[in-house]
């Protein structure tokens, strides 16, 4: 199953040392993985889960796929692009009325040929069987994608992902004791999880949580523990998993869902500014900005290597452009 992949991106993507960061953090060695450079119209790290699911779809005779997510969803973005690419016709439900203008990843989305459908209050992709049944109608073989990528099978792409960094660990003799990390639909933290497990390498988790609400009547954790069982039982894990293993970080998503605050402009700019690295403000700036409030605080062991994994969303900042030229 880890080897059916239609190839999409550009791997595997760089770990690098950030030697200005850890300068500011004298107490910490800080690293970061660089999936915005994932290829694949500006990266991101949905490229991964998307491989498993194009491959899917195209094994199953599939025309056309269908997403939901917000109107600047990265995810909805590169399957956009995964779709031109593998020559699938590509819908997006996406939550919100219709804006005067695109911007950021909408835009982008619409370039790259979807057909983008507004579904006011639903984001999370509660008008997806509707629209699958419609396009039945017509004939077309319909392949669904869930919100966020997050089930088992988009979760293997983050399996997948920790082979890739275990390799880069041993070529640079290198341990990771932490890894921060934006978790909003579940795949990534759970693919990470099962691949830490499979793989067998020794890193805590900090998955920061990006978006209080659930997925329907579940609770994010509830979601991902549920993935954990699947992919144990798929991978033959030797580990019985809890509701621990799966819990989030939650101290930094009041705001709510996309809400830009001085937070995440001194996360961005910090990195910016000392790495040359962008990140965008509703995933990876959150997210970020909860590894640094960490490492202030001394809220991790002391002497630590710690990762971040860079989950994409560059475009995301030509949407919020007013909140963060302030």
């Amino acid at each position: 199953m880890l080897n059916n992949k239609y190839k999409l991106g550009l791997f595997p993507t760089a770990l690098e040392r950030m030697d200005n960061l850890s300068k500011v953090y004298p107490n910490y060695n800080l690293y970061i993985k660089r999936d915005d450079n994932s290829g694949l119209a500006s990266g991101g790290n949905k490229v991964r889960k998307l491989q498993f699911f194009i491959y899917e779809a195209l094994s199953k005779g599939c025309d056309t796929i269908i997403t939901a997510g917000a109107q600047q969803s990265n995810h909805c973005r590169q399957t956009a692009a995964a779709c031109a690419k593998a020559g699938l016709e590509c819908h997006l439900l996406l939550g919100g009325k219709k804006p005067k203008n695109y911007n950021g990843n909408l835009l982008l989305s619409h370039l790259l040929g979807a057909k983008i459908h507004f579904t006011g209050d639903n984001r999370k992709g509660e008008d997806i069987i509707k629209l699958k049944q419609d396009l039945e109608i017509q004939k077309r073989n319909v392949y669904e994608i869930p919100y966020g990528g997050s089930n088992l099978l988009g979760a293997y792409g983050f399996v997948d992902a920790v082979k890739e960094l275990k390799e880069q660990l041993l070529e640079n003799n290198l341990k990771i004791d932490y890894i921060f990390f934006a978790s909003s639909s579940g795949g990534t933290q759970a693919g990470l999880k099962l691949g830490i497990d499979l793989y067998d390498l020794d890193i805590k988790l900090m998955p920061i949580s990006i978006d209080k609400i659930g997925l329907g009547d579940k609770t994010l954790d509830d979601a991902v523990l549920e993935i954990l069982h699947q992919g144990q039982k798929e991978l033959s894990i030797q580990k019985t998993y809890s509701i621990k293993d799966a819990t989030l970080i939650r101290d930094y998503d009041k705001p709510g869902y996309g809400v830009i605050t001085e937070n995440e402009k001194m996360a961005i700019k910090q990195l910016a500014q000392s790495e040359g690295i962008l990140l965008d403000p509703v995933y990876s700036g959150r997210a970020f900005y909860g590894m640094i409030d960490h490492l202030k605080n001394n809220k991790i062991e002391k002497n630590s290597n710690v990762l971040f994994w860079h989950t994409g969303g560059l475009p995301a900042n030509f949407y919020y452009s007013e909140e963060l030229s302030k």
